[in-house]
């Protein structure tokens, strides 16, 4: 008896846990997504995520793009700033229409700081969405980080 209620227990835990699972996957799926686009290198796979009115920041770069246009250059500057841009999804948690994407950055500074090094950078984006779209998207790294490694930036010594 002890052995089938255990089954059992465990049997409700995993069937939990994957129902759990379900109902945040469309959500974490837009994370999943933004990833996917950028690693596409394709501005035309980044756009389709973000409404017509999207405000897109850079904070790191002092970068800020009213819709969907301005957005679309940004893009493409960025990729060809980094060619062989690579994002990783570290974690992700949306919320109703706000969430947060944290992911690991990494590629070779061809026209950023146009030192040809390569580069790898924590961040986060803050997003805001509107009917399964990026309203908002505020992506938040540390700039230094990304000189100190391609080398337009000492690191002070005492």
């Amino acid at each position: 008896m002890k052995r089938i209620l255990l089954l059992t227990s465990l049997l409700l835990l995993v069937a939990g846990a994957a129902i759990g699972q379900s109902k945040t996957s469309g959500k974490n799926r837009i994370a999943e997504n933004w990833i996917a686009a950028w690693n596409s290198h394709d501005v035309e796979t980044v756009i389709p995520l973000f409404t017509k009115d999207v405000l897109y920041e850079d904070v790191a770069l002092a970068e800020v793009n009213h819709g969907i246009e301005e957005l679309r250059k940004f893009a493409a500057g960025f990729l060809a700033a980094v060619p062989d841009l690579k994002m990783e999804l570290l974690d992700s948690s949306i919320q109703g229409n706000r969430g947060s994407i944290e992911w690991v950055m990494s590629g070779t500074d061809k026209g950023i700081y146009k030192t040809g090094k390569k580069f790898s950078v924590r961040g986060v984006s803050i997003v805001n969405l509107e009917n399964g779209q990026i309203s908002r998207n505020r992506d938040f790294y540390d700039s230094a980080t990304i000189m100190r490694q391609v080398g337009v930036l000492s690191v002070a010594t005492n």
